[in-house]
């Protein structure tokens, strides 16, 4: 499977102009009748201000010279959240040919601050790629160090080992994000080979993959809440934060935290005061293809 940056624009923009109705932008309903639901092109591009054989051209996948304010008037018409407006853009200013290597290197300097950090952590990359962790990373998540360099990625984990699916509580949301983050790398890096390959090997086995990915929908790597069912502690609700390394665009730095004095902020503490008993017992279960 490869990724198309001319396919990956046309059918973005299809399926975000799929979802609004004229109800949603203001507009009346007359007419024919509609065959298939959302807005008609005319009627994008009526909103966008601009002419339907642009946007006709546009929707078909050719971005080439599209200014940024076309963009800008096409996203709010679309109603485009910002993570869509990023990989809109990142689409019609892809330039196929040009490749970077992803960075997997992790400095030594940000091993030891994984270690420092007195909540789970870990640094990841393009594709959903896990590359350092910490102790209490490996208590909450199990041992990725017992796996193979290549299963070390929240996609193949999230999608293809069914302990994970006991893991997150709402496992389907885990899944769906971990999905829209590889949408945004695949509208950065649409002639990565690596990426490319992962999501065939995904489209082929997960039928919730395949649904997924059909959707289109995007994500950023932000913050957020997740509810978890770990198998010594039991449930927890942790906060997740995400930062951006500098210099290094491909790399990211992810916590999870509770909030101090809670049931989970204890059932932290316990995990890391049981070190690597609570790994081994986390790796055990999460050790099942």
């Amino acid at each position: 499977m490869t990724v198309d940056p001319r396919t990956e624009l046309s059918e973005f923009l299809r399926s975000r102009r799929a979802r609004l109705s004229p109800d949603d932008v203001g507009l009346p309903q007359y007419g024919r009748a509609r065959r298939v639901p959302g807005l008609r092109r005319e009627e994008l591009a009526q909103l966008a201000g601009v002419s339907v054989a642009y946007y006709t051209r546009l929707e078909q996948g050719n971005g080439r010279n599209v200014s940024t304010e076309v963009l800008d008037s096409i996203a709010r018409a679309l109603r485009l959240n910002d993570a869509e407006r990023a990989h809109l853009r990142n689409l019609t200013h892809s330039k196929p040919g040009k490749k970077r290597a992803a960075r997997t290197h992790v400095r030594p300097a940000l091993q030891h601050l994984l270690d420092s950090v007195g909540v789970p952590a870990y640094v990841g990359g393009r594709r959903s790629d896990i590359h350092a962790w910490n102790s209490m990373a490996a208590a909450l998540f199990g041992d990725w160090g017992a796996l193979e360099p290549r299963d070390r990625n929240w996609a193949r984990l999230i999608f293809l080992r069914p302990s994970y699916q006991e893991l997150f509580v709402n496992w389907q949301e885990k899944a769906a994000d971990v999905l829209g983050f590889l949408r945004m790398d695949a509208g950065c890096y649409p002639d990565d080979p690596e990426l490319a390959a992962l999501v065939g090997e995904l489209s082929v086995k997960s039928d919730l993959f395949r649904q997924l990915w059909a959707k289109h929908d995007v994500k950023e790597k932000t913050f957020g809440v997740k509810k978890m069912r770990h198998p010594l502690v039991g449930e927890l609700s942790l906060s997740w934060e995400t930062l951006r390394l500098p210099n290094e665009p491909d790399l990211f730095f992810t916590t999870y935290h509770a909030e101090p004095g809670t049931a989970s902020a204890e059932a932290l503490q316990l995990l890391a005061s049981w070190g690597s008993d609570a790994t081994q017992a986390g790796t055990s279960v999460r050790s099942q293809a």
